[in-house]
């Protein structure tokens, strides 16, 4: 397993913070099987019209990831979750943009489970990881085309520098159809039970492995 940790700043900014950290090796990525595709535009369709009578804000885990993101320093209303902004962009145009399987997979599994979530190409990542409160030196050029500038949000940085958020990912770390071995990190609601949380990373690795093939282990950090 990569060495992954969780900065004291943060978990003394957020006591009960808490990530799980998927690692997969030799993976293929493509296209999602029609088992899985084929059904993805149902189920945001109904994701969809779930939306409207029920409010995004209201929505367990973005009222909990916007309330962690306060507690850190960062204004909720500025800078989203990811979920939440994905949640957003099902609901104004009925399905987030389709990639390639690992990160059409990711967003499914996120929008399940109304949680932020990141995957990260390993062949451009130095260890050792860490997930602390970002500083003036950590920024990167995001996935959304702006350079992202965080000082006091939630980041993870290697020893190269900064590479990825519950906001948006850096270009450097995205995993791409050459990628094949690359880590997950899922960023957990804090007030989910340890056993819970076990069970969902676990599950989401099975479910992973099954359509990339290649292998998986698993950790919960916190």
């Amino acid at each position: 397993m990569l060495d992954l940790s969780i900065s004291y700043q943060l978990k003394d900014a957020v006591t009960d913070f808490k990530v799980g950290a998927i690692y997969y090796q030799s993976i293929v990525i493509g296209d999602l099987p029609p088992l899985i595709g084929d059904r993805l535009p149902l189920f945001y369709e109904n994701i969809q019209l779930s939306l409207q009578a029920h409010p995004i804000s209201e929505i367990d885990g973005v009222k909990e990831w916007r309330n962690t993101f306060k507690k850190v320093g960062t204004d909720p209303a500025r800078y989203r979750p990811s979920q939440e902004a994905l949640l957003r962009k099902i609901k104004k145009d009925g399905a987030p943009h389709y990639v390639h399987s690992a990160v059409d997979l990711i967003n499914f599994f996120s929008v399940q489970h109304g949680i932020p979530m990141g995957i990260y190409d390993t062949a451009h990542l130095n260890v050792p990881i860490q997930i602390t409160i970002g500083t003036d030196k950590d920024s990167y050029e995001g996935l959304n085309g702006r350079t992202m500038h965080m000082s006091g949000k939630i980041v993870s940085v290697d020893s190269t520098g900064a590479f990825g958020s519950p906001i948006v990912d850096s270009r450097r770390s995205c995993v791409t159809e050459q990628t094949t071995d690359a880590l997950q990190i899922i960023y957990l609601r804090p007030s989910m039970d340890s056993e819970e949380a076990k069970l969902m990373i676990s599950k989401i690795a099975e479910m992973f492995t099954q359509v990339h093939g290649g292998n998986h282990e698993w950790k919960l950090i916190q």
